[in-house]
């Protein structure tokens, strides 16, 4: 099905913050162990000073989402700018621990508006278009971390100095954003219609803090394994630092194939989605727990990531498809800031369970998280009462999408 032209503008806004989003956060992954050595620090300290990007982030989440909604969505094209920037800023200022923090303070806050800003278009694109622009936008982000991972990893073998690839980064970041801020329209645009004679739409916050809350075992069991893959090859099965690298980047890569497939599907099967995936993930976490070489690890690891992939997109697609346009960017905020502290929490609860068990003992307590989440999704999916709806006759036939429903409350009081 083809999609109209304001349509198309919105799904290509998308996807370019996606990619620049993704080719960020694939460079600062490759230039980590560089940037710890141009700062000087020990591996405790430069755990210390990556806190300091989560402090940026949350906070930031929390006020983008009224920022979009006040200003537009045209404000995700500074940000973008804003975030390459301040990756380069930390890459050349990064001289000690006090700089270091100061600096991924700085990537932390435009990061945080970045994840919350391109995510708010694509609800928007995917409530306008009927299609699952979340999930694929998903798929461009890690293809691009898998891309220039790969990338930056090449030009420091080269000898370059650490700020070269984030120069690149920047440079990309500043032509999305021009084309970023093209393609989207200057104010939030109407959404669906309130009902005549209120004055103003509450948004429920408890259906959020719910979705949220599965979100939050999604990332959890997500960066899990992406903090900790590359480290149970080395620690458990003896591999050297080469063959260990091929796990987060096998696990990007999985995760992007994953997207483009699940996308496909009808927007009805997203409980089964999140309850299969679930599962899934789970038996790679298991499989990885009692992997006996590095090919089995490797398939352990391939099947969490199959299993991971489309769980937070299916979740953000749910809301998009239950609120109103006037207040996705704060429901978005919510749900994603939730969400993060499973991602924060995530690589903890595996060092807290190895410190006892050892990481085999771990990898099953990352399982039980993919377990839980399976057993918890259609129940506090009910309690949400978010609308898991199919894709309207008129979307399959590349006509324009009808207004989806809200449960956000109408607010009468000022009318009495």
């Amino acid at each position: 099905m083809r999609i109209a032209s304001p349509h198309r503008r919105l799904v290509t806004a998308t996807y370019l913050a996606s990619a620049a989003f993704g080719a960020f956060w694939g460079t600062w992954g490759s230039a980590v162990p560089r940037v710890r050595d141009q700062a000087g620090l020990d591996d405790a300290r430069l755990g210390t000073a990556l806190l300091f990007i989560s402090a940026g982030a949350l906070p930031a989440m929390l006020l983008t989402g009224r920022a979009l909604d006040r200003w537009g969505l045209r404000c995700t094209a500074p940000l973008v700018v804003a975030l390459g920037a301040a990756g380069l800023a930390a890459a050349v200022t990064a001289d000690g621990l006090v700089s270091l923090c100061a600096g991924l303070t700085g990537v932390g806050m435009t990061s945080g508006a970045v994840d919350v800003a391109m995510n708010s278009v694509g609800g928007r694109a995917e409530q306008r278009s009927g299609r699952p622009i979340i999930t694929r936008s998903g798929a461009v982000f890690s293809t691009a971390v898998v891309v220039s991972s790969l990338g930056a990893g090449a030009v420091f073998a080269l000898g370059a100095p650490t700020w070269v690839p984030f120069a690149v980064v920047l440079s990309l970041s500043g032509l999305a954003g021009v084309a970023i801020h093209g393609a989207l329209p200057a104010a939030a645009g109407p959404g669906p219609a309130a009902p005549s004679g209120t004055t103003r739409v509450r948004m429920p916050l408890a259906p959020l803090l719910l979705v949220g809350a599965l979100g939050a075992l999604a990332f959890a069991s997500e960066n899990a394994h992406q903090s900790w893959g590359a480290v149970f090859l080395e620690d458990v099965l003896a591999t050297g630092p080469g063959l260990s690298a091929i796990a987060p980047a096998a696990f990007a890569a999985v995760v992007a194939t994953t997207r483009l497939a699940v996308s496909a599907l009808d927007p009805a099967r997203a409980r089964t989605v999140l309850v299969v995936g679930s599962l899934v993930a789970a038996g790679g976490a298991a499989v990885v727990a009692r992997a006996p070489s590095v090919p089995v690890a490797l398939a352990g690891l391939v099947l969490a990531a199959a299993g991971t992939a489309a769980l937070f997109p299916t979740l953000l697609s749910i809301v998009s498809r239950n609120v109103v346009e006037s207040s996705r960017g704060r429901a978005t905020s919510v749900v994603t800031v939730v969400s993060y502290l499973g991602f924060l929490l995530g690589p903890v609860y595996v060092g807290l369970w190895a410190a006892g068990t050892g990481l085999r003992g771990a990898m099953v307590a990352v399982g039980a998280l993919g377990l839980a989440l399976a057993v918890l999704t259609v129940p506090l999916l009910a309690l949400s009462r978010y609308a898991v709806r199919p894709r309207p006759a008129a979307e399959t036939r590349g006509g324009n999408a009808p207004p989806l429903g809200t449960l956000a409350e109408v607010d009468r009081s000022a009318t009495g």
